[in-house]
Parts: structure tokens; sequence; C-alpha cells
């Protein structure tokens, strides 16, 4: 795990000592995603400079240094990641006859060596990992990017000046003398409505996010013959094809391309779902999962697990357990005077397998402690508050490994969200019990309860489906669900927050999302799946993961996560969900493959999580907090948002009519953000 740097200054007309100073001025940003070992390359004659900050887990030595040079010497490689299949790989070269005299073990030196030997396509449909590198190609002048399937790893990239720039982060982008950041309102708007920015869109204009499972190559004889980068320089916008907004010019210089597609994933699966009885199924996804918790248990480093008492990190530790011989390193956090805290449960699991346990109990003020820190570790602004947890939790674990495994991915691809069940639900009693009342009669029922209030509705209501809360919670999401037949609507207005973007963000233009360019409902039939889809394609990579690779990164702890491996996306596609829902609760094959391990009477309880009050600290210990950041004199001189929705939702939260944190926690977090990057680097009001 690393963190890479680098740009091509298109004039070439930087020194050689030039190119090295504003490399290792890039890179030297993000050293927490690599402080044990430093690297550049550059090349004068075409401007190209190449930084890396190493994180060492595979071959500690310095056969594994970046940048890499192939035996060939064609290529040049900045790689940020794990190639959990390296072994595999490198028999792969050996049986074509490859003859390679390898200086180490490092799956660094596989990657690059397959890249050279079998070119860039097999490579990245053979190579099984998370993964983000840049590879310079000597011989051809042309910059390769590529990001593997799930988008594990973050690659952002653009052009700034005559410079070409691309980074693991947006800090390293930010540290480039031709860097000028303009806040991209589009983006900002994005963020109101899901809590985070979808690719490729990057809170500042003109830089991108390089899709999942895709690829760029940017050719420099292309770029200087035909100014390619004028149509993108001049007006600041994406380029069609690599992002969503309309391309006004020129053909782009450089089109992104698919090697895999979890949307594709999803739709083919959908068209071939297996017949598999229980319990073949259930033994099909226990292989599964034991070959990659096996892959990612492979390093030179201490490794641990995070263990939340959940399902998903419990299936990953006990699959761990049964694969070594010592006691797994587990870690998990909870508060203080909890008698529900996760950290019980989790210890309860653990004492149940064996594993070498670590957990801390914190008090609120302590877990508020880390807000201050949320701009910062995030990169660009993320309106999760797991971020919060997930950093706690990786500090407490970077104390004695480097490496941690997680659950995360098991609610997208075995149906353990709420919202899941309810599509499940929906499509099979809720439309039979509305479908008859006329759209406009329901537009009435739905205002009614916005209008009167779910609080004095709310002891008048029975249970309506599973998985609902309170009285109060099924009146605010049946509120959303009588005006809208379709699920896919369902889903948009139970994710969205802001839900019109222009009311909130000045200059705000809709622009192409997977939430409003995709045709899903067509291709996945079942509305889980179709459900699924979104997730992957956005939610996961953008959000969860992001999330995951900020904070782990920010402590210098590798996080892998096995759930996520290709090959359970693929299996997971085609199965029917009757085999992850079952009597209205999720991940039914999930939990039959940890019920091998860890008995059911332990395991079959509700998760609580790590819950903080954010509703309540709003209007307590954070209340001058977000007063400050959202004072209406502040927006208005900024000029990102229109003042008066905020301050509208800020003041009824604040009297507790109503609960909006989501909603503010969002314009809080670019907030915050804002005011600390201004103080960095120069930002711009577009």
């Amino acid at each position: 795990m690393c963190g890479i740097a680098g740009f091509i200054d298109t004039k070439a007309s930087m020194a050689n000592n030039a190119l090295e100073v504003v490399v290792n001025r890039m890179a030297g940003a993000i050293n927490h995603r690599g402080p044990d070992d430093n690297g550049v390359w550059v090349d004068q004659r075409f401007g190209v400079a190449l930084g890396h900050r190493r994180l060492s887990i595979i071959d500690l030595s310095d056969k594994g240094r970046q940048p890499m040079v192939s035996h060939s010497g064609r290529y040049v490689i900045i790689y940020n990641g794990e190639i959990y299949n390296f072994g595999q790989m490198r028999k792969e070269l050996a049986d074509r006859g490859e003859k390679i005299a390898w200086r180490g073990h490092s799956d660094t030196e596989i990657l690059v060596e397959s890249l050279d030997r079998i070119g860039v396509d097999r490579t990245l449909k053979l190579a099984n990992g998370m993964f983000a590198f840049a590879m310079w190609d000597r011989k051809e002048k042309k910059l390769i990017l590529a990001r593997d399937r799930l988008g594990k790893k973050p690659l952002y990239y653009g052009v700034m000046g005559d410079s070409f720039l691309f980074a693991s982060e947006l800090k390293a982008i930010c540290r480039h003398p031709s860097f000028s950041g303009r806040i991209d309102s589009t983006a900002l708007g994005y963020l109101m409505r899901h809590n985070y920015i979808p690719s490729p869109y990057s809170i500042f204009k003109g830089i991108c996010k390089l899709n999942p499972g895709c690829s760029l190559v940017l050719g420099l004889d292309s770029v200087r013959n035909n100014d390619g980068f004028l149509s993108w320089r001049d007006n600041g916008t994406l380029p069609a094809t690599a992002g969503p907004e309309p391309f006004a010019g020129p053909e782009p210089f450089a089109r992104p391309e698919p090697f895999w597609s979890a949307e594709q994933v999803i739709q083919e699966g959908a068209a071939n779902i297996q017949t598999w009885d229980e319990q073949e199924a259930s033994e099909r996804l226990e292989a599964l999962l034991l070959d990659a918790v096996k892959l990612r248990m492979v390093a030179d480093v201490p490794l641990g697990a995070f263990l939340s008492g959940g399902v998903d990190s419990s299936v990953v530790v006990s699959l761990m357990q049964k694969q070594s011989l010592n006691p797994v390193r587990t870690y998990s956090i909870g508060y203080h005077d909890d008698p529900r805290s996760e950290a019980i449960l989790a210890k309860e699991i653990a004492g149940r397998l064996g594993t070498d346990h670590t957990e801390l109990y914190m008090t609120p003020r302590e877990v508020m402690d880390v807000i201050p820190l949320l701009p910062q570790l995030s990169d660009e602004p993320l309106g999760d508050v797991a971020l919060i947890p997930t950093y706690i939790v990786s500090k407490l674990a970077r104390r004695d490994v480097k490496v941690c495994l997680t659950g995360d991915g098991g609610d997208e691809l075995f149906a353990g969200y709420p919202r899941y069940l309810w599509a499940h639900w929906y499509s099979d009693e809720w439309l039979k019990k509305v479908g008859w009342i006329p759209n406009p009669a329901r537009k009435i029922i739905s205002g009614l309860i916005n209008v009167v209030g779910a609080e004095r509705l709310g002891s008048l209501l029975g249970v309506l489906r599973p998985g609902m809360t309170s009285p109060k919670e099924k009146l605010v999401e049946l509120a959303y669900m009588l005006p809208t037949i379709e699920p896919e609507g369902i889903y948009r207005d139970l994710n969205f927050h802001w839900e019109h973007p222009r009311q909130v963000v000045n200059g705000w233009k809709e622009g192409r999302t997977v939430y409003n360019n995709s045709p899903r409902r067509s291709v996945t039939p079942d509305y889980v799946q179709g459900m699924v889809s979104f997730d992957l394609s956005s939610r996961l990579p953008d959000s969860l993961l992001a999330k995951v690779d900020r904070v782990t990164m920010a402590v210098s702890l590798e996080a892998r996560c096995p759930i996520i491996d290709y090959r359970l996306v693929e299996f997971s596609a085609r199965l029917p969900t009757s085999l992850k829902i079952r009597e209205r609760m999720g991940k039914y094959l999930l939990r039959k493959v940890l019920y091998k391990h860890v008995s059911k009477d332990l395991v079959h309880r509700p998760k609580k999580g790590f819950s903080m009050p954010i509703k309540v600290w709003l209007r307590g210990g954070l209340r001058d907090w977000a007063e400050a950041l959202l004072d209406e004199r502040r927006l208005k001189e900024e000029g990102y948002f229109n003042p008066a929705p905020i301050r509208k939702k800020l003041e009824e939260h604040m009297s507790g009519k109503r609960d909006w944190h989501y909603h503010l926690w969002d314009a809080l977090m670019f907030q915050a953000w804002l005011e600390g990057v201004t103080e960095a680097s120069s930002v711009i009001n577009d």
C-alpha cells in the first residue's frame, strides 16, 4: 500500500531538478500513505515526473522500491495497492516461457513485468487485487493509468495549465505549482444529494476520479500535436467519456476504457441466475470466501482484522482463524457504560473463535474530538459519519499491525441493508396493498404526513414493513413511498439527502451519474439486484471504500476487503434473491457459512453498530461549531450555498421540530473542508 503522484509538463520546460522538487512536494503531501520509503523518477526530455511513497508490506527490502523500471527498461511504474494473486501471475509468466531473473519477490515487480510481457489488457483481467497505478511507456511515450475493478484504491487526474497531473489524493495535486482549484458546483450539489461525490467528479473542476475498473492511456505525441489539452483547460469541464458533462470542443486526448464493469456483471448475473440448492450454494460461497481470505493474509508484516460483532466481519475473522496457526489479532471499539455496545458482542465472538482481541471503550467527548480531523482525513468532502469510528479503530489497530482485514461489502453483495429488505418486501407486498390507490390520492396523503408531522401521527401507525424502529420512522418513509410506484424512485428518495441541489447550491447544473444515466430496471427485473447495481457502481467505491481508504491510510494502515473479491461479486450476481433474503432477514447465505464457525444463538441478534447521536450532539456539544460554519453572513460571502434553506433546516433541527442532521452534516463537512483547504491552497469560487 502506497501513495503515488506525478505529472507531465507537456512543454518540457522544467529542468531535472525542478521536476524532482515539484514531484517530491506532491508526494510529500501524502506521506501518510507510505512513510517507510520514497523515490522519484524523472525524464526532462518529455517532462515526466513520477513520485512514490511506500508502505512496505510485501518484500520489505529495497528490491521492492518504486518507481520501478521493468527489466526491459521500457516501462517505469508507480503503484498503490496489493495484487493478491501475484504468485499465480508469476507462474503464468513462467508457463509462457518468459525467463526473468527476478530481483526480489514484490508484487510490484511481478505487475510491471506482466504489463511488459503480456500487455495491459491481459494483465488487468488477470490481476486480482486493489490497485491504482501510473506507468510511463518510454518507447511509445505514453502514460497509462489504471484503477482496480471495485475502486478500492483512489486515483485522481486532470489538467492544470500545461501539465497533466495525477495522484492518489487531491492533497498531492494541490501541491503542483500550476494548481488553481475551482470548486465544481455540480460536484458540490451531488455531495449534498448523496453525501459523497460520485465518480468521475471531484470537488475541483478539471480534476476527475478515474472510474473503477478503467484504464486511461495518454499519448504525449497526440497531446502535443493536436493541442489536446486546450479543449479541457479552456472551459474547465471534463471530457465526455471521462466525466458526465457534455464535451464541447475537439476530440479529447484521452478516453478511459473499462476492463471490468460492476453494472455489466449484475446485468449478466440477472440473465443467468443459477439453480443451485441451498447446500451447494453455501459450499461454493465458503470455498470462494476461504480463498479470498487466504490471499489477503499474505504479508511480510503483522496482520489483524476489524471485528464489530456483525455477520460480515465475523465471517472474515472466522475464516482467518481457520487458516491461521496462531490467534488472529482482532480489534473493536465501543462506548463506556453502554450495555448494548457492539464491542460487547465482538468480545463474545472473539472469545468463541479464540482470537487475540483488543477493545477500546470511549466517551462521547472523546469521539467528538475526532470531528475536527475529518476534513483533513477525507481529502475531499465526504458526509459519512462512519469516518469517525473507522478512524478510531484504525488508529487502535495500527499500534500492533500494518494490515487489517475488514468485512466491507457484505451488505451490498448479500442484501444486508434495510433498503434491500424493503425492496424485496415492496415488490411482493406493498404494491398489492397500495397499487390500486390513484397517484393523486397518494400524493395528498404524503403531503398530509409532512404537514401534520410524523411526531403527531406516529402513535397511530401500526407496523408497515420489516426494519422499521419506530412509528415516526415508519411515517417518514411512508411519506416517501406513497407518491411513487417505481422502486427505483423510492430507492432514490430514501437515499438522497437534498433531493434538489439547485435549491441549496448556487449555480448547480444536473450532470450524468449512475442514478440518471443507466438502464438498470430493464436488465435487472429483480428490484434488489437493481439496487445492488446502483450501490456497486457508485455508493460502494465513492463513499464506503473511500472512507475506509482515507482513514486507514491516514494512520499508515493497509485495509483489505475479502468479501469484495471480484469473484465473489460475480458469484453473488448469479444468486437468486431467495438465497440472500429469507424470512425478512438479509445475508441468508452468508449467515449459513458463519453458522458453521460461530453458533447461531450468538450472531442471530440485531447489530447495534457504533451508533453516534449526531442529531443530539448538533444541539449540544457541537452546536457552536455548527452555528459558526453555517453562519448566514459567512455562507453569503463564500457564495457556494443559498443560505435560506440551510438556515431553515438548522433552526428547525436546533429547536427539535425536525431531525435534519443528515442534510446539515453534508453542508458542515463541506464548510469544514473548505475552511481547511483555503488555508493551504488557492481555491476559486467558480
